[in-house]
């Protein structure tokens, strides 16, 4: 068995600690429970940190993780449920992506906010002003292809930035 890099998993743990934590107290709501539920969590990412692909993010990973944890936590125990706790980890799913695109737009805002015009603001206008590249071309007095090419090389700088603070962080 390869030993998994104790770094790595340190900086997850300081990382998504609390995440992961609020997202099993939504599930289980016991804060003893929760805590027990989150210290499994990051030992079954330690053992099991090969098996992490990075095809998603990192909290996405260890959330779901804590979810399947969570219905064997509640199997084993041949606890009854609430009658809701299915629906409440359905939900709990969906607050787990919101929680994670609520994220990620804010590193996007934060990368975004430091790239350079006119990529910064050709980017904006297509993204969250939704204007069609012949519209944002007139908008600078230039061509639909400029603002096209602009776009795309903000998207890659953008890109760029946020894959380098990823990085960063781990």
């Amino acid at each position: 068995m390869k030993t998994p890099d104790t770094n790595y998993i340190e900086k997850l743990y300081r990382a998504y600690y609390m995440d992961v934590y609020s997202y099993l107290m939504t599930l289980v709501k016991d804060a003893h429970e929760a805590e027990e539920l989150t210290q499994e969590t990051f030992f079954r990412a330690m053992r099991s940190k090969a098996s992490y692909q990075g095809k998603s993010g990192e909290r996405t990973w260890l959330c779901a993780i804590a979810k399947n944890l969570c219905m064997d936590h509640f199997r084993r125990q041949k606890k009854k449920k609430p009658e809701n706790v299915s629906k409440e980890v359905d939900a709990g799913i969906f607050l787990e992506r919101d929680v994670t695109d609520r994220m990620q737009s804010l590193e996007i805002h934060q990368a975004l906010h430091k790239l350079s015009e006119p990529y910064k603001e050709v980017f904006s206008l297509r993204v969250f002003g939704e204007l069609s590249f012949r519209e944002i071309g007139q908008i600078f007095g230039k061509t639909e292809n400029w603002s096209r090419v602009t776009y795309h090389r903000g998207k890659l700088k953008l890109q760029e930035t946020l894959e380098k603070e990823r990085k960063n962080e781990i």
